[in-house]
């Protein structure tokens, strides 16, 4: 990837499903709020992912500024919004990727960076000429196109997406995103095209390639989340990890319907992970104990940019 091309990309952007064709290469936004200037809020090792991404050591962890989705009940909305980051440059990225596999990462981990794709692919591509060896995460909300990930294709060693909602409904009123789920499923097709099942080595217990789809329980939704466990252990089987959280937190500063003020009982966890095991879901993860907790969401005080 060339600056050429990300100029070129970044002036009439379609990178994701919103389709804005903002000029962000002079410094329009698009519904990510982003210009065509990389900004990220975070880079450190990171010990709040699945353990296979995580080992001993941690996930070099880089949080990029703005998102493409915008959920209402984002957990990071400081950063989605746009509203903390630092400017860099892809060299300037490239170098934290380098300096975290110093660090002792396992992996590099690219949180919500689908609106700064080519920007990123050009630093990755600088970063592994420079001796950056560690394998690549690519950490999404899966409101992506596959064209864009096909950017993507033999740069990202895992993949770490959400499939957060089946329903029409549910995507229109808490994301805007009437289409998520079809886009969603697609993204996640492209996503094991390029990776294959998932491989875990046998020594260290890592995840070297494959993927994890995340599926986060709201508040009084089982019948949506029990249509999403199901169309995953049907498409995929256990070739992939399916990752069932619980940890959904009612922020203050979020403007949430009256149905999302509140935590997810242990009684409506309990009952989707009885669900999970029924119809034969065998790789998994899942949450223990008081996991809705704002200690979760990592300080996005510019560290390590």
């Amino acid at each position: 990837m060339t600056p050429e091309q990300i100029e070129t990309m970044m002036r009439n952007c379609t990178l994701c499903p919103r389709q804005c064709h903002a000029d962000r290469q002079n410094g329009q936004t698009g519904f990510c709020g982003q210009t065509a200037v990389l900004r990220a809020a975070r880079a450190a090792l990171h010990f709040w992912e699945e353990p296979c991404l995580t080992g001993d050591t941690g996930s070099g962890a880089v949080f990029f500024s703005g998102c493409s989705l915008q959920c209402v009940f984002c957990q990071n909305r400081d950063i989605s919004l746009g509203q903390t980051g630092r400017e860099i440059t892809p060299l300037r990225l490239a170098e934290i990727f380098l300096h975290l596999q110093q660090q002792g990462a396992v992996n590099i981990n690219l949180v919500t960076a689908g609106h700064f794709l080519p920007q990123t692919v050009h630093a990755l591509e600088l970063a592994k000429a420079k001796g950056l060896v560690l394998p690549i995460v690519y950490n999404t909300g899966s409101y992506e196109e596959v064209s864009s990930l096909k950017l993507l294709d033999g740069l990202v060693d895992i993949y770490l997406p959400d499939l957060k909602f089946r329903s029409q409904e549910l995507s229109a009123r808490y994301s805007a995103a009437p289409d998520y789920f079809e886009k969603a499923c697609a993204a996640i097709e492209e996503m094991y095209r390029q990776t294959g099942p998932a491989v875990i080595d046998p020594e260290t217990g890592l995840l070297k390639r494959g993927l994890i789809v995340r599926h986060l329980l709201l508040p009084g939704q089982p019948k949506d989340s029990k249509q999403i466990l199901r169309y995953l252990h049907d498409t995929y089987h256990n070739t992939i990890y399916i990752s069932i959280l619980n940890q959904y937190t009612p922020l203050k500063g979020n403007s949430l319907p009256p149905e999302l003020n509140r935590t997810v009982t242990k009684e409506e966890y309990d009952k989707i992970l009885s669900f999970a095991e029924r119809i034969g879901i065998e790789q998994g993860f899942y949450q223990q104990g008081e996991t809705a907790l704002e200690s979760f969401i990592p300080s996005f005080n510019c560290e390590g940019v």
